[in-house]
């Protein structure tokens, strides 16, 4: 019974770890184009602390949708996939900002992304169903 309560507050967490990672690839575009294409807003969309909180929050969602679904259905592929993301996503923050800095963040919340998603799809397969109980 109480299975049944938690699992949609999981894929909530999955969905809002699927927006906020595209909500991070775009700040990383946004940024690229307006801060070197037109020179404003850099001292907003470079700042080391946006990064830093951002992902703060993208490893406590994700540790607790994907970890959380790692835990109850013993499949690792989720886990991996977004804890590599994460991984991107502290290596953008060791080099300076700019094309580097974009091309990691955005690598790595596309790996976190494909996590939740994968985590997701997995909690609406038979298998799932079968196995689980969700």
């Amino acid at each position: 019974m109480l299975q049944r309560a938690i699992s949609p507050i999981r894929r909530r967490l999955d969905r809002v770890g699927i927006g906020l990672s595209g909500l991070c690839a775009l700040h990383c575009l946004l940024s690229i184009v307006l801060v070197s294409g037109l020179g404003i807003g850099g001292e907003f969309f470079l700042a080391p602390e946006l990064h830093r909180w951002g992902l703060v929050v993208a490893t406590l969602i994700a540790a607790v949708a994907i970890g959380w679904g790692a835990l109850r259905h013993r499949m690792a592929a989720p886990f991996v996939i977004a804890m590599t993301g994460l991984t991107f996503m502290g290596g953008a923050l060791a080099v300076p900002h700019g094309m580097k800095e974009a091309v990691l963040t955005i690598i790595g919340v596309a790996l976190v992304s494909l996590g939740h998603i994968l985590n997701m799809r997995h909690c609406h397969s038979a298998a799932c169903k079968e196995r689980c109980g969700d």
